[in-house]
């Protein structure tokens, strides 16, 4: 008997089992960043020097300089100096004549996703992260659908966990001084210039302290709901998006999303805002996440929270 308790024990260790957390939630997915590598089976890289769309200044890159598992933590690393990448994106370098064009920035950083790898409809995202500050950083922990169900960006939506920008800047209407704001925000509507965003930018002067912070989402059908450090600081509802052409009340965050975390420099969001433009001091910049953990309901919960919802 004891040695079969032993097999079942062991048996248990080795089975990639769910763990089961306090409220009704389930862990389902997670990165500890404790195998001391990337694992390339959770995370791909996005390669381009595109600038996302924002006029960023950063070529994205697999290399270890910008991106490698430090101490048990994914350090992502944006380094000055000019790089030289793929013009586009991936998805974007199929037409004829685009998949060798390169272009050349002044910032190397990376961009990991889980896309194609792991993507969930509903549940708990949480990140916990160090942020870099100064003048043109603009970290990020951000969702996309797996399918654009409801057409291209932005009708089947976008949902940003965490973004910051110019974090410690100079900022006289902030009360401490210094820039210490987070934003959390959803994209959704249509296709530029139909495109639509509801969001908050709360302060949080915690952010500036050096240390880590959990940056999470609660994300319910017809609600969405972010938190810092497991307080809650803003509630979207599903009166408050809409998808074109859609009659499905949640639409378009009623789809599998998958997660992307990165480090962007400049691009219009920082350097329209602080001291503008991007400062050079303290390169290079680091965003350091300790982990990251997807959590779901399970049954009981799932079908209270659906039931509340009506």
């Amino acid at each position: 008997m004891r040695a079969l308790r032993f097999a079942l024990a062991a048996a248990a260790l080795l089975a990639p089992a769910a763990v089961q957390a306090e409220n009704g939630w389930t862990q389902v997915w997670a990165d500890e960043f404790d195998s001391g590598k990337i694992d390339r089976a959770k995370w791909s890289f996005e390669t381009d020097c595109w600038g996302g769309g924002n006029n960023e200044r950063q070529c994205y890159t697999k290399s270890g300089q910008n991106a490698a598992v430090v101490d048990g933590k994914l350090v992502i690393t944006a380094r000055y100096g000019r790089t030289t990448g793929p013009a586009l994106p991936a998805q974007m370098r199929s037409g004829a004549g685009t998949s060798e064009a390169e272009a050349t920035r002044d910032f190397s950083s990376a961009k990991l996703t889980t896309r194609g790898k792991a993507s969930w409809r509903y549940g708990k995202v949480e990140v916990r992260a160090k942020l870099p500050q100064g003048q043109g950083t603009w970290p990020a922990i951000w969702m996309l659908p797996e399918k654009n169900d409801y057409g291209p960006w932005a009708a089947s939506g976008e949902i940003d966990i965490l973004e910051a920008v110019n974090l410690g800047v100079l900022c006289p209407k902030c009360a401490g001084g210094r820039e210490d704001t987070i934003l959390g925000t959803l994209h959704f509507g249509g296709k530029p210039p139909k495109n639509q965003h509801k969001g908050e930018e709360v302060p949080f002067p915690e952010v500036l302290d050096g240390g880590f912070h959990t940056y999470g989402i609660v994300w319910e059908p017809g609600k969405i709901t972010w938190q810092f450090d497991g307080k809650t600081y803003a509630t979207r509802t599903s009166n408050e998006w809409s998808t074109t052409g859609s009659t499905a009340p949640g639409a378009p965050f009623d789809q599998p999303f998958y997660l992307i975390l990165n480090l962007a420099i400049g691009g219009g969001l920082p350097e329209g805002r602080g001291l503008g433009g991007v400062r050079l001091d303290g390169y290079p910049k680091l965003m350091e996440v300790d982990w990251v953990r997807v959590w779901q309901p399970d049954a009981a919960t799932a079908a209270k929270r659906s039931e509340g919802d009506k």
